[in-house]
């Protein structure tokens, strides 16, 4: 549920305007949160599960601003260098399909919690750099959630989340790990794959 909040809020905060990315990372999450959080609050169908209306919101706001071929690299691991380029281009769709299919599901759970920052203190010269906040719940422990960025360009970009002290990234690699060892890089394509066709089908 937590890694569900997180990519929640990571959608809430990343979705903001090309011009807000140019700006720096803290700015950029303070920037559109409010906005973001208002047209969430006001659609009455994605807080009614509407699945698709989801989807096709997460990949409007969501994609460009993830950096999905060094989430799938930090995933997969050291198994990423036995990957052909073509298998790579084939696990990067497939784990960014699985990762929108999880924002979607958050995105439907959204309630009423509220974010407040940490103070950040970032050098004009850093081209990587973590963005702390915590997520308040109402009756329930806040939850610490930071996000790692990294400069592109005259842009930032996410490649990690990380929610109490704990790697959305590398939380995969335990299982990817054990996927190539049964079947090597073709099965983690394929159980990936699988995963994604069964997600698609629960949500129609």
């Amino acid at each position: 549920m937590k890694f569900l909040l997180s990519l929640l809020f990571t959608l809430q905060l990343l979705s903001g305007s090309a011009a807000a990315q140019q700006g720096s990372p803290d700015a950029l999450v303070k920037q559109v949160t409010d906005d973001v959080l208002t047209i969430v609050r006001q659609d009455k169908d994605i807080q009614s599960g509407d699945t698709r209306k989801a989807i096709s919101l997460v990949e409007t706001k969501v994609l460009p601003y993830f950096d999905f071929h060094r989430m799938t690299a930090l995933a997969v691991g050291r198994n990423w260098s036995k990957a052909s380029p073509e298998q790579k281009k084939h696990l990067s769709e497939e784990f960014k399909k699985l990762l929108v299919r999880t924002y979607s599901n958050a995105l439907t759970s959204y309630k009423d919690q509220t974010i407040t920052y940490r103070p950040s203190k970032i050098d004009a010269a850093e081209t990587d750099v973590v963005i702390k906040t915590e997520i308040v719940q109402p009756g329930s422990k806040p939850v610490q959630l930071s996000y790692a960025l990294e400069k592109q360009g005259n842009g930032w970009k996410v490649y990690d989340v990380i929610v109490a002290g704990v790697s959305l990234v590398t939380n995969y690699r335990g299982s990817f790990a054990q996927e190539v060892r049964n079947g090597g890089i073709e099965g983690l394509i394929e159980m990936l794959r699988e995963r994604n066709t069964q997600l698609e089908s629960s949500s129609k």
